[in-house]
């Protein structure tokens, strides 16, 4: 698991959770959004903050500090890019 802020654009991870008491949480799960499902990060501002993303047929921009709270599984197909080896 990672935080979704960790994740490139075009890669993908499903949602692992989400708190229920936190109220940006609320509005993602009101938008259809909920543990399971698949997220795509489309794109990044040029200085990476806010994030777009899209899940289902929407998509939104969360800020760099949201997405951070939010853990995903990353698709198999879509790891994340490892360090260069020395």
């Amino acid at each position: 698991m990672v935080p979704l802020s960790q994740l490139l654009p075009g890669q993908s991870g499903k949602l692992v959770s989400l708190n229920p008491e936190r109220a940006l949480d609320q509005r993602l799960m009101a938008l259809g959004l909920i543990p399971g499902m698949p997220i795509v990060v489309v794109r990044r501002a040029p200085l990476g903050d806010p994030i777009e993303l899209r899940f289902n047929e929407t998509e939104i921009c969360l800020r760099a500090e949201e997405a951070r709270a939010i853990l995903v599984d990353v698709a198999a197909d879509c790891p994340l890019p490892r360090p260069p080896a020395p």
